[in-house]
């Protein structure tokens, strides 16, 4: 991938540090958008961080703009972007947490997918991974506002794969479950962690979706489940 233009976003999370050690390792020239990230994070020559607010859409319009500049043209989009909030009913949520919850896990990928889209057609073989959640077809109470916008990003993905194909763009949503994170591992510290899924499994599944091998895979979602 040594001249493939890559944009990862939430690259420093649990999940996005993985993926994005595992592009960099590549060769790929790498931009890791977040809230917060710095190029001390990943000492690479070929890596370029950019902090920005992906669920505003004229941020997300100035990060493509940014790596279309520095790389001359888009290859693989890696949205990883997402949060989680539960603990209460439907009946329970608030406007807030349903507010959160879409903007962090499908407005912002809308916003990203929009952006990218023209650009990724033009490489002729783009692609896209999604990073969703296994809860997106297996819900479970008390988690309802997540579980909604985790599914529909599913759908945005797979009309994304359908309306692409015609430019050898391919789309695809991993759905791993609960995964080993320093994050999972704080807010469950009773749990055993050795049972969760590794985030370095989830990052070699993204890296071969986006490699030129998996051309004819496009609209398909990657459960990954956690050990019983």
């Amino acid at each position: 991938m040594k001249n493939k233009v890559v944009l990862i976003t939430g690259a420093n999370g649990g999940l996005g540090t993985s993926i994005t050690r595992s592009f960099l390792a590549t060769g790929a020239s790498v931009t890791g958008v977040s809230n917060k990230i710095s190029a001390e994070e990943f000492p690479q020559p070929h890596f370029t961080p950019i902090s920005a607010d992906l669920t505003k859409a004229s941020a997300v319009n100035d990060v493509v703009q940014s790596v279309l500049k520095r790389g001359g043209h888009l290859d693989i989009l890696i949205h990883v972007l997402g949060g989680f909030a539960g603990g209460k009913s439907i009946a329970e949520t608030d406007d807030a947490t349903w507010q959160q919850m879409q903007d962090l896990n499908l407005s912002s990928a809308f916003y990203v997918l929009r952006a990218a889209i023209p650009h990724l057609r033009k490489s002729g073989n783009g692609r896209i991974v999604a990073i969703g959640s296994l809860a997106a077809v297996e819900p479970h109470a008390g988690i309802g506002a997540y579980v909604t916008f985790k599914s529909a990003l599913v759908s945005l993905v797979r009309t994304v794969a359908l309306e692409n194909r015609d430019a050898g763009v391919t789309a695809n949503v991993i759905l791993p479950d609960t995964m080993d994170t320093p994050g999972n591992r704080k807010d469950m510290p009773n749990a055993d962690p050795s049972k969760w899924v590794a985030t370095q499994d989830v990052a070699e599944l993204v890296l071969w979706l986006a490699d030129d091998r998996a051309t004819h895979t496009t609209g398909t979602t990657f459960p990954i489940t956690a050990k019983s």
